[in-house]
């Protein structure tokens, strides 16, 4: 019976849906990829993730989903150097963060639940426990409203999200599309022209570090922990970085975004893995390498999992 729902609930919608005049099904349609990568890069339930967009964003198409891609009511505060749109919350005229695609408000989303303190105490509570979640989300402050709880768990039992968080990672890379999820706009997958600061490598948020600037400023200017941001770029923590330096503000992939890369001089593996948006650790993977194995001018690399040929 659990199975049948699950394909129920999976089958049907097209998820090249646009923006606007989301119904609570289309929304869930369009958002669960994203809201699975998280339940198992950050460990937040894709059932909570899913609620808190659904009624924070009105299925979609609230002024603040609609006009700065922000799905989750979250404000400016001191730490936000992007851009802002201001309306009537607890207080008139609040200012709240604007995002270029509704896929950054989840990322950002990820973020602001797993780097700030006072929600640590949620990432106790089991995946599969929502109700948990729910009720702590609202005793660290996320919300004032004293009915937050319900109103996720409503939506949360009304939709079977609760399905979502029983998902195991191999059913999930299974079930997912063989494109990988892509913004709205459908950037493109090799760096080019964007009107903001950002970049994206294999659909992977970056940025050029700019001159005199460290990890910790690119850490704090962009709401990153330090340590993720070292782990997200495959560095040792305390690790200079130098000028013109591509820096991802997101985890890299486990394929690149071509399959083979020819290794030219002065390159190495973490070159490489920057260039392509890959970690280090799939590219050494698919190339049965070690990282102290000397690369070779010409030398062809594998970027994506080789299959093995049929006897």
């Amino acid at each position: 019976m659990q199975k049948l729902i699950i394909v129920l609930f999976f089958f049907g919608f097209n998820s090249a849906l646009i923006a606007q005049n989301f119904t609570p099904e289309q929304y869930i349609e369009r958002f669960k990829w994203i809201a699975l990568e998280h339940q198992f890069e950050y460990k937040i339930p894709a059932s909570i993730t899913l609620a808190q967009g659904l009624l924070e964003s009105g299925n979609g198409n609230s002024k603040l989903a609609v006009e700065g891609n922000n799905h989750f009511g979250i404000k400016c505060h001191s730490d936000w150097q992007g851009k802002k749109i201001y309306k009537d919350d607890d207080a008139k005229d609040e200012c709240f963060r604007v995002y270029e695609t509704p896929e950054e408000s989840f990322n950002d989303h990820a973020l602001f639940l797993s780097t700030r303190s006072r929600y640590a105490a949620l990432f106790k509570f089991e995946i599969i426990d929502y109700e948990s979640w729910a009720k702590g989300l609202k005793e660290a402050g996320y919300a004032t409203d004293p009915n937050y709880p319900k109103r996720l768990i409503d939506l949360i039992t009304k939709y079977k999200l609760d399905a979502l968080d029983k998902i195991t990672e191999k059913e999930f890379a299974q079930m997912k599309p063989n494109s990988e999820m892509k913004p709205q706009a459908e950037v493109d997958s090799k760096p080019k022209s964007n009107p903001s600061e950002f970049q994206y490598v294999n659909n992977v948020k970056c940025i050029t570090v700019g001159k005199n600037q460290r990890m910790v400023d690119i850490a704090r200017k962009y709401n990153v922990a330090p340590k993720k941001l070292y782990k997200y770029n495959d560095l040792p923590e305390n690790t200079v970085i130098k000028p013109n330096t591509l820096i991802f503000l997101q985890p890299k992939r486990k394929r690149g975004d071509v399959k083979l890369h020819k290794v030219i001089k002065g390159e190495t593996w973490w070159s490489i893995s920057q260039q392509h948006g890959i970690r280090v650790s799939f590219l050494l993977k698919h190339n049965q390498a070690t990282e102290d194995q000397i690369l070779k001018v010409g030398q062809v690399l594998n970027l994506r999992k080789v299959k093995s040929k049929k006897k």
